[in-house]
């Protein structure tokens, strides 16, 4: 008898220990810690879940080895998202010190009305995001600077986020330069540009919603900050920076890297480089103010601190010294830290095969069209939870429901817009997913905060739902014998 066949099949039984464990344990520390729970008790939460799925996984005869080799395969699995990090938060630092961020910090507080803010917002991150297809890079750069306006102009930090996020992810969707929009289709069997077009009858309808909502709530949104502060803070900014448009070139060379599809942590590490450079050519007096010091060789050494360990600035307002101090590659140690627990408990749970009985036992209850997406929906979701990626939560549904799909004569379509719908704009929603993690760290806003005002992630996977039970939209695979004659 081989190894192989001495090992059990996985049961549901097995499957949902795991997992109502990790349910209650999550519960206990939010509950527990509330805004603190994703600094530590929320990974301990995820590693104690990993070790109960390893003892249900030896249970049916898997060896420890094998486990264990699961976890480090998870783990690398992540080191690309990792490695962003710490050039975002490098980033963030030089730019900060470079007058980057000053700079659109202030030209926000000149140009954006509270009335129109979070609408405004939304549409911006949009635009950037459908040329660079990266709603990562968009969040680090200009969502950083729109969360910083909104806190000059008063603005609620949650519904801000939820803004840069809900235009942040169109953009990513609709973007033939995303990896995920590339990888849908890919993993379903669709053609690119098809399957761009036929996500905008749900992304269109979804975002139009979205930015009616905006503006509702910017309407009765007049902002905690008068005229003459404001002016105080944009003079404030003009005194410890200089600002003009020169400052926003690394901006440009970013964005334009990330359009011409440079790798995203050479790109965002290179933008870091130069911020430093910036900073030494355009901010000698806020460098010569962090330093003390007018020498090269502080400076460099400044420079090479803020890096790692980002940048604190004092100015005579309060509000900007919150809004100028942060980054560094420090900052994004316990978000790695977050991160490496999920994927540990997402790859014992998928090694030991209990990930694939859940999701069997949802397809066998299957019945009808709108039961299939609702299906696809919520077994995204449930993967975005469980294993902490959007790219398996994309590329493990697609393999699972793809028989399916055909089994039901569905175009490849349907099931490539439906991984996207549901796959890529729920892993921002979930504080333990790779992506819910990147955006708490980048706009510093926990996840639970900005959750209900991503109204664009929210209502897109509902229309998907509503659109499959009424048949709207839902393409069938045309006969043989007509697309031939077609």
């Amino acid at each position: 008898m081989t190894e192989t066949s001495s090992i059990r099949p996985a049961t549901l039984k097995d499957a949902l220990v795991p997992l109502i464990s990790l349910f209650i344990l999550l519960a206990s520390s939010v509950i527990l810690f509330s805004d603190d729970s994703s600094y530590g008790p929320n990974q301990i939460a995820l590693i104690l879940s990993a070790f109960i799925a390893s003892l249900m996984a030896l249970k049916n005869g898997f060896k420890w080895k094998d486990i264990e080799q699961a976890m480090i395969k998870g783990i690398s699995l992540s080191m690309g998202a990792i490695l962003i990090l710490l050039a975002v938060g490098a980033l963030i630092g030089t730019w900060i010190v470079s007058g980057t961020v000053p700079t659109l910090i202030y030209f926000g507080l000149s140009l954006l009305s509270p009335a129109f803010f979070y609408t405004a917002a939304c549409i911006i991150c949009a635009v950037v995001a459908i040329s660079i297809g990266s709603s990562w890079t968009v969040a680090a750069t200009i969502g950083v600077a729109l969360m910083g306006v909104a806190q000059g102009l008063g603005m609620d930090q949650a519904i801000t986020a939820g803004a840069v996020i809900s235009g942040a992810y169109f953009g990513d969707k609709m973007s033939p330069f995303s990896d995920t929009t590339n990888l849908a289709p890919a993993v379903a069997g669709s053609e690119l540009f098809s399957h761009i077009r036929y996500m905008a009858w749900t992304s269109i309808p979804s975002l139009v919603i979205s930015l009616i909502l905006f503006t509702v709530i910017g309407f009765f949104s007049e902002g905690g900050v008068e005229p003459e502060q404001i002016g105080q803070m944009k003079a404030s900014l003009s005194a410890s920076f200089n600002i003009g448009v020169a400052m926003l070139a690394p901006l440009g060379v970013l964005l334009f890297l990330a359009f011409k599809k440079m790798p995203a942590f050479p790109a965002v590490f290179l933008g870091a480089l130069i911020g430093c450079v910036w900073a030494v050519i355009f901010q000698p007096q806020a460098l010569s103010t962090l330093t003390g010091s007018d020498a090269a060789l502080e400076q460099f050494k400044t420079l090479w601190a803020i890096l790692f360990d980002g940048v604190v600035i004092e100015t005579d307002s309060a509000d900007l010294n919150d809004l100028l101090s942060g980054g560094g590659m420090s900052s994004m140690l316990n978000t790695v830290w977050l991160i490496i627990s999920a994927m540990i408990f997402g790859a014992v749970m998928e090694k030991a095969g209990f990930l694939q009985v859940v999701i069997q036992a949802i397809v066998s209850r299957v019945k009808t069209i709108g039961g299939l997406v609702s299906s696809t929906v919520a077994t995204c979701v449930g993967s975005n939870l469980v294993t902490a990626d959007q790219y398996i939560s994309i590329v493990m549904p697609g393999r699972m429901y793809k028989e399916e799909y055909e089994k039901q004569e569905l175009d490849n379509l349907n099931l490539s817009r439906t991984l996207e719908d549901a796959g890529t704009l729920s892993s921002p929603l979930i504080p333990w997913n790779t992506c819910g993690a990147y955006m708490h760290s980048v706009l510093l806003v926990h996840p639970f905060e900005y959750l209900f005002f991503c109204f664009f992630n929210l209502l897109n996977p509902i229309l998907a739902i509503i659109y499959a039970y009424v048949g709207f939209k839902i393409l069938r695979i045309k006969p043989k014998n007509q697309a031939a004659s077609a």
